[in-house]
């Protein structure tokens, strides 16, 4: 007997009150939308699980897309029966027979949600664990370590059957906690904090700077690259890509040296708010670690920060960079940033930055040019993709601003 479904056990949604159909809804829409290329599945949800009904498409591709949605717990290959004690026994023992190798060892569990049903666990249990060892030759139990657990799961509706646990990617469904910015550079922290803030159920849009002919097609190309890596977990990515030459060079112009790092970072702020208001975000999402930069000092984000009232998330702000880098293999990015093609703030950074920048100093700096005007044009010119995994296609959308 093959497989004909998947169950997905919800974890941190389990603990949702009255808005946890909100949540199960939109673990829906995830689902569907990562799964989108296989036409013959049907998703069914309820209160306490959900089922992807296989109807014949390849189990093994849908497993490893699973794998990475937020908001699963964990999740088996599972086999619908009835409640009926012969026929469960006859779809345990085939089910069984499928996945056996001479030698191994295995235990019964039993989860029996529906107390009507006519044995308790215990019994339910001894039947199964007694006719699998009847019918399979050379099929030892043991309870501790067994290298075959097969689950019994009796419900109001109907039996399900598996005999493997996959470990699901935990958090929260992606979009169910509202619409941030990422600021996403070609380095390893942003991406980093893009999954993690997905992780707890954000949905994003990355704002990438771009300043050509200082910074490269193929420094372009790496932030397409990661922003896949994402969609990869979200099923799209929309990337905002800014037109940024004109602002550094008048940075470059008008601001001291060691200042001109803190008026880049606060002008990337205001040109990512401005986006994010015109795209219905709530927050603004960055890559900064305390003290790693000049520009994570404490005093160079009270400096930055004060452009803007919007909420910035900072994921890692406690993480030292090898737990950074753990996470970037994790996700498959961290090659894809340790490419050697620089981005506009490595580019353009100074020789002696500011560690502890004054803002009324950086405001002091600032007075002498009106930046709002260069502000709307390179919002206005902002470059606006949708990028889907599955066939690495990145779709132009009409201009949004």
């Amino acid at each position: 007997m093959n497989y004909d479904r998947i169950l997905i056990r919800y974890g941190e949604l389990s603990t949702k009150g009255r808005n946890r159909k909100l949540f199960i809804d939109q673990l829906r829409r995830n689902i569907k939308r990562v799964l989108r290329n296989f036409e013959k599945i049907k998703i069914e949800a309820n209160r306490e699980r959900m089922f992807v009904l296989l109807n014949g498409e390849n189990g093994d591709e849908i497993i490893e897309r699973l794998r990475h949605v937020f908001g699963i717990q964990s999740f088996s290959p599972a086999v619908k029966t009835e409640k009926d004690l012969e026929k469960m026994k006859e779809a345990a023992l085939s089910l069984f027979r499928k996945i056996y190798e001479p030698g191994q060892t295995f235990k019964i569990t039993t989860k029996r949600a529906d107390k009507t049903f006519i044995q308790d666990t215990n019994e339910v249990n001894h039947t199964f664990g007694t006719h699998i060892l009847k019918n399979v030759d050379d099929l030892k139990v043991n309870v501790k370590n067994p290298d075959i657990n097969l689950q019994i799961e009796i419900r109001e509706e109907a039996v399900y059957l598996s005999c493997e646990t996959i470990l699901g990617a935990g958090g929260l469904p992606v979009g169910s906690s509202g619409k941030a910015m990422l600021m996403l550079s070609g380095g390893i922290d942003s991406p980093v904090a893009g999954f993690l803030s997905m992780k707890r159920g954000i949905e994003l849009e990355a704002v990438h700077f771009f300043s050509p002919p200082f910074t490269s097609e193929r420094a372009k190309q790496k932030v397409l690259d990661l922003s896949e890596k994402l969609a990869h977990i979200s099923g799209e990515v929309v990337l905002h890509i800014v037109p940024f030459t004109e602002i550094q060079q008048l940075i470059q112009q008008q601001i001291p040296e060691n200042y001109s790092m803190t008026t880049t970072r606060r002008l990337m702020l205001r040109i990512t708010d401005e986006i994010r208001k015109n795209n219905e975000g709530l927050a603004i999402i960055t890559g900064e670690s305390l003290g790693q930069v000049a520009s994570q000092t404490l005093e160079s984000m009270y400096a930055i920060n004060d452009v803007t009232n919007t909420p910035i998330i900072r994921p890692m702000i406690t993480m030292d960079k090898s737990e950074i880098i753990d996470i970037a293999h994790q996700i498959d990015t961290f090659e894809i940033s340790n490419q050697p093609y620089e981005d506009c703030c490595t580019v353009f950074v100074p020789s002696s930055p500011k560690t502890k920048p004054k803002r009324e100093k950086v405001q002091y700096y600032e007075s002498y040019t009106d930046y709002e005007p260069y502000i709307r044009k390179a919002v206005e010119n902002t470059e606006t993709i949708r990028i889907k995994p599955e066939s690495l296609k990145q779709e132009m959308l009409e201009d949004l601003f």
